[in-house]
């Protein structure tokens, strides 16, 4: 099966526990400050997408809609069909919009940017960090 990279990276987020799916525990990973990208299936409620897209703005959090159905979603996350989904790790994050920008560019460009930026800043705080700590 040729899945889609965008989907295998989110099947490794699930694997390492670096996901939220659903939209009380996205809303609870936002609150928390964890989620880093949160988004909607093509075929979420407008209330759920409104709803994910408040809590990410809330959470310092980038949303977007993905070109995936809830189906497709849920295939890949175990979980029945979720209308959202939030991913916990910068760079699986970053990882995951870098992919959709090479379908559709001027959708995904302005968050897919942002979040490498935040990806690559949170390397450097962690080369630093260890460096201190080696001292």
């Amino acid at each position: 099966m040729n899945q889609d990279k965008n989907l295998q990276i989110l099947g490794i987020a699930r694997k390492a526990g670096l996901i939220a799916v659903g939209g009380d525990a996205v809303g609870d990973a936002t609150r928390m400050g964890k989620a880093k990208l949160v988004f909607s299936a093509t075929d979420a409620s407008e209330s759920a997408s409104r709803r994910a897209r408040m809590n990410a703005q809330a959470g310092g959090a980038i949303y977007v809609t993905v070109p995936y159905a809830k189906f497709e979603l849920g295939n890949i996350t175990g979980r029945g069909s979720p209308g959202t989904v939030a991913i916990l790790d910068a760079g699986l994050a970053a990882g995951f919009l870098k992919g959709l920008v090479e379908k559709e560019p001027e959708k995904y460009g302005g968050a897919a940017e942002k979040l490498a930026e935040e990806a690559r800043n949170l390397t450097e705080k962690r080369k630093h960090t260890s460096r201190r700590t080696a001292k």
